[in-house]
């Protein structure tokens, strides 16, 4: 016999064992039976060693209940201490140093103190009509909440959505017409991309390395920057391919058109390696924006056209940054004759940025394509009736007041101040400009980059960073790449205002790299340039390339 004392902590026995127990106490060990099968193991699941009251009584600051606007700069900054919040490209003690803005002045915002800054990047390229919206857009969204604020998209169909459905089909080339209006512009890439995928059957999707087209699942697995980097992505099917502008080596070739063909030859081998039948889409800025500002050049958007239609892959023009006249176009891909993309998607100058609102469009095939079958994509607020509302009357704004011709007009004058800058200040290696859409390049007295874009700002860019600030100006920052993209509706007044605050800012950063000090200015023209041809007065508008210059555009 084998005899087992009885432990204090004894488990019950397995139902299969027979425990036999003496007079003493003692237990024989048990007689088992031969069990055949696939039984699970007991095991307890964790339980909970504290817990907290999550039910509390609420006790809130009695300050709530005081209008907005009334609390005073140093409540405001308390507050901010006591209850931190996160930013999202910049670490989140970085709040204290961001400007408290309390109201708008047209292109100018002022913050608790009284200061006045020029938004001098339309915030994030999107506040296009500045900060005093047209009375029409901000009666819209009080009527509209006042009569239907939300209705869901498979519920019901509210008026303003099929109005604001039919003038995006008139204002579109070709047979382009709306299909959906997400939230954002990652939204509307995500929609776009899953379009594509369901319309061809095919999964890859093809984008370019300097790109940005959003934060979400597969708009950031598309990006090509350092953004996507953070959540590290691994969404299978996207590949990344260099565009024109590389930062650190150019085409061969004799002339642009060598290197363009020597680009487009690039891409289809690209297309011909990864299966011309397993891409969906080949997703682009039609205008590269945070990468810089890169139009591209003559001939290679016409190319990745008669590649797409060659090889059955929709062709996307993310318009999200450059939709609705910020480029002088009422889209970017205007710029590119003859093109027309199978798909677009746009959102913050479509209600310049009054509320959140994209869209994505799509050609007559494919929408009717659709017309048995799901889309398979969605979100709450698709097209929410308060936020079409405002689209609608910003785009009718936009076409009564002809903000894109407005553009068109000032975009001389805009010219000749970036280039103006480059001649005066040593440290800005080159311009790009568009429209109302400018990019300076960067460089350090040895002709290097002197920041890629995931790296620590570094002492020059900080200092730049705080005289930008204090000399007025309100902007988001890409470096080695600044950008400048002014409200549309901004006076040319406002514009020479602008550039003599950057000018100052720019002066600091050209000491801090090591550049020697500038004495002079840029000469102001008079804006009555924005009336005059000015082919002869633009400067090199290259790619920022370490080695050499990199195709004119």
């Amino acid at each position: 016999r084998n005899i087992i004392k009885q432990s204090n902590n004894s488990c019950k026995m397995p139902p299969q064992q027979i425990s036999v127990t003496t007079a003493n106490n003692e237990t024989i060990a048990p007689i088992r039976d031969a069990v055949k099968g696939g039984e699970n193991w007991p095991r307890p699941a964790p339980s909970m060693q504290e817990t907290e009251d999550n039910e509390p009584e609420i006790k809130v600051d009695p300050k709530h209940f005081d209008p907005v606007g009334t609390w005073s700069d140093e409540y405001i900054k308390n507050s901010m201490m006591e209850n931190p919040f996160m930013l999202t490209w910049a670490p989140g003690a970085a709040r204290m140093n961001v400007p408290v803005m309390t109201h708008g002045e047209g292109p100018y915002l002022v913050d608790t103190l009284g200061k006045r800054y020029l938004d001098w990047t339309s915030q994030a390229v999107c506040a296009n009509l500045g900060h005093s919206l047209p009375p029409a857009v901000v009666e819209a969204a009080a009527r509209q909440m006042s009569s239907i604020p939300f209705v869901y998209g498979g519920c019901g169909i509210t008026e303003v959505r099929v109005r604001l459905n039919q003038l995006i089909s008139e204002i579109m080339p070709g047979d382009l017409m709306a299909a959906v209006f997400p939230s954002s512009g990652a939204e509307a890439n995500e929609a776009a991309i899953m379009i594509a995928r369901r319309y061809t059957g095919k999964h890859k999707v093809f984008s370019w390395y300097r790109s940005y087209h959003g934060a979400t699942g597969n708009a950031a697995s598309a990006t090509g920057d350092f953004r996507r980097w953070y959540g590290n992505e691994t969404n299978a099917g996207f590949v990344k391919c260099f565009n024109p502008f590389p930062l650190f080596f150019k085409y061969a070739g004799d002339d642009e058109a060598e290197k363009v063909q020597q680009a487009l030859n690039m891409l289809e081998e690209q297309i011909l390696n990864e299966g011309p039948d397993t891409i969906a889409c080949i997703l682009m800025e039609s205008v590269v924006g945070a990468g810089g500002v890169l139009v591209m050049p003559p001939g290679y958007m016409q190319g990745i056209r008669a590649m797409c239609t060659k090889y059955n892959i929709m062709m996307i023009c993310d318009e999200v940054m450059m939709g609705f006249g910020r480029t002088g176009k009422l889209f970017g891909f205007q710029h590119y004759e003859g093109v027309i993309p199978d798909i677009v998607s746009a959102a913050k100058g479509i209600s310049s940025a009054s509320i959140p609102l994209s869209m994505t469009a799509a050609s007559k095939k494919i929408i009717d394509f659709f017309a048995d079958k799901p889309l398979g994509y969605g979100s709450t607020y698709q097209a929410h009736p308060v936020a079409m509302a405002c689209a609608y009357e910003n785009i009718k704004y936009l076409l009564q007041e002809d903000i894109v011709g407005q553009v068109q007009h000032k975009s001389a004058l805009f010219e000749q101040k970036m280039k103006e800058m480059v001649m005066t200040y040593p440290c800005l290696k080159q311009y790009r400009a568009v429209g109302l859409m400018g990019c300076f390049d960067v460089q350090t007295p040895c002709g290097e980059n002197p920041r890629l874009q995931h790296e620590a700002l570094g002492p020059a860019f900080n200092l730049y960073k705080q005289a930008f600030i204090e000399n007025g100006l309100a902007g988001i920052h890409r470096y080695p790449h600044i950008h400048v993209s002014p409200p549309l509706n901004i006076t040319e007044e406002q514009m020479l205002d602008g550039f003599e605050r950057h000018s100052r800012a720019i002066a600091v950063l050209n000491k801090a790299l090591g550049f020697p000090e500038t004495e002079s200015q840029p000469l102001y023209v008079s804006s009555s340039l924005s009336t005059e041809a000015t082919e002869q007065s633009k400067a090199p508008q290259d790619s920022l390339n370490v080695s050499a210059p990199a195709p004119t555009m």
